[in-house]
């Protein structure tokens, strides 16, 4: 979504008029640290263009918010400070405002959405700010602030939608520009409410116009962009929740005029994107974003792919690492889908000793990710995998190898609904799996490592069941089920002896008994 460049709405104007001023005599530095301007070599060589990172992770609250919130909260008048701050924030924010609130002996409340990772509660907590939890969202959250705000008299301190705010969060720009005076063509910049873009373009446009500044949303919390679009600040019905950090139904009235004013264009990315993002993020400094955090670098990458731009550097404004450590395995699961380097298939083949082994010899040495089977019934089998891919066009070469070499294959790495429920739910009970012996497997992880294991166990014996993941260690593990008759027990044990991998009989395990024994197939 492209800006127009609209005339700026009525109280915009001597919001910029104030603007470089409130911005140059801003406190923020009073709490705040000027947060570096690296260089990130692995992106920069990987898109082809300078890449620069914005650590505003590296802030005492670890995020940008402290600017902005400190800005206001130290230009109260003496009676405001006395009533005390109360806020809404998706968490933050609420941090800004906790530790600024405890710097200057202020009593603070924050209302925060019933929703809000864990480490941002606790973190507001630590900073003797009371935290009330309300709502789903921050709308919701937004919404009980304000009836507290009534009934209590407090200074409600505006996340995003002020000039004192919006100047602090300005200050990011400021440092951009002091940091790297010359060869800037693009900033991209995390959009939930707007604070931080309209304080960054206003900033920035005011004094190189030439600079293009670049607002990125999830598709799931787009408001800035719809607003845009529409010409008028729309209310959007429901917000994602997975990048809590920008999760706004609608944005500021005065962030909004200023965007409409400075902002080039809104970039929109999935969450398997900003997963992907975060991965790289980590690759290249060793720290962990959180989701909105990584919105900058996510929207970078789907631009660069779009636009190679005019050969000057491109800054990705970090904004935030306050990260529930419990998300980090969805995350980790979703990155290479979000990259293009995984893929998900559906295969079918036939139900026969050796389909199994000839489809992973059509699969080749590629990497496989995962492989989820159950036997169902004995004319055909269907199978779930995922595959290393080094893009979307090498996976598509492969879904046509595949449907070539004789197998019916379906393409699921887009299918929401099979990334997040159909992958953990392949199994259940095999009605027709006779003397089925169930065994864990331990072998060394490397390139064609799962083949060089199927081609040891051969392929006398039918396989009924199949699970393997590659989770990212040295140690590739596999849970599978064979059909062994009791006269052909010797020389099956024997077979596994030859196999040379670290095997344990699972056939009595009661979770196998509970939830895929045949025998409970009632």
């Amino acid at each position: 979504m492209s800006s127009t460049h609209a005339t700026t709405a009525p109280g915009a104007l001597q919001i910029v008029k104030n603007l470089l001023r409130e911005v140059l005599c801003s406190r923020v530095y009073d709490v705040a640290r000027e947060t570096p301007l690296e260089t990130a070599p692995k992106m920069s060589a990987r898109l082809q263009r300078e890449i620069l990172f914005k650590r505003e992770d590296l802030q005492p609250v670890f995020s940008f918010k402290l600017r902005g919130a400190y800005n206001k909260i130290a230009q109260l008048s003496a009676a405001e400070k006395a009533a005390g701050v109360i806020t809404a924030s998706a968490g933050n924010h609420a941090q800004g405002v906790a530790y600024s609130a405890q710097k200057l002996g202020i009593r603070a409340i924050i209302v925060m959405p019933a929703t809000t990772p864990e480490i941002k509660v606790q973190a507001v907590r630590a900073r003797g700010a009371e935290v009330i939890l309300h709502g789903d969202n921050f709308s919701d959250a937004q919404s009980h602030c304000f009836q507290l705000v009534e009934q209590s008299g407090m200074v409600f301190i505006p996340p995003f939608d002020d000039p004192l705010v919006i100047a602090g969060q300005g200050t990011v720009g400021a440092e951009i520009l002091r940091q790297r005076g010359t060869g800037l063509e693009a900033i991209f910049v995390p959009v939930g409410g707007g604070g931080l873009i309209a304080g960054v373009a206003a900033y920035l446009k005011s004094i190189v116009p030439e600079i293009r500044i670049i607002g990125v949303e999830p598709f799931e919390a787009d408001a800035m962009f719809q607003s845009l679009a529409a010409g008028e600040r729309v209310i959007l019905p429901q917000v994602g929740i997975f990048a809590d950090g920008v999760a706004v139904k609608q944005v500021g009235e005065h962030t909004f005029a200023l965007c409409q004013h400075y902002v080039d264009e809104i970039v929109r990315v999935s969450n398997d994107e900003i997963c992907a993002a975060i991965k790289d993020i980590f690759d290249e400094t060793r720290s962990i974003m959180e989701p909105a955090g990584a919105l900058a670098l996510a929207g970078l990458k789907r631009k660069a792919g779009e636009d190679p731009g005019q050969g000057g550097a491109w800054v990705a404004l970090l904004s935030g690492a306050n990260m529930n450590f419990d998300r980090l395995g969805f995350i980790a699961e979703r990155a290479e889908l979000g990259e293009a380097r995984e893929a998900l298939f559906a295969v079918t083949i036939p139900e026969t000793p050796g389909a199994f082994r000839d489809f992973c010899a059509a699969i080749g040495q590629r990497v496989v990710t995962e492989f989820n089977y159950r036997l169902h019934r004995r004319d055909r089998a269907h199978i779930f995998v995922g595959v290393a891919i080094r893009n979307r066009e090498d996976a598509e070469n492969l879904l046509q190898h595949l449907r070539n070499t004789g197998h019916a294959a379906l393409d699921l790495s887009q299918d929401e609904m099979a990334k997040l429920h159909i992958r953990h739910m392949v199994g259940g009970h095999a009605r027709e799996a006779q003397n089925e012996r169930i065994y864990r497997f331990e072998f060394p992880e490397r390139p064609g490592a799962l083949m060089e294991f199927l081609e040891k166990l051969g392929g006398h014996w039918n396989i009924s069941l199949f699970h393997y993941r590659n989770n990212g260690v040295d140690l590739g593990r596999v849970l599978a089920g064979f059909e062994v008759p009791d006269s052909d027990l010797p020389q099956f044990k024997s077979m596994l002896s030859k196999v040379g991998y670290s095997h344990v009989s699972e056939s009595g395990n009661p979770a196998y008994r509970f939830f895929l024994d045949n025998a409970r197939a009632d």
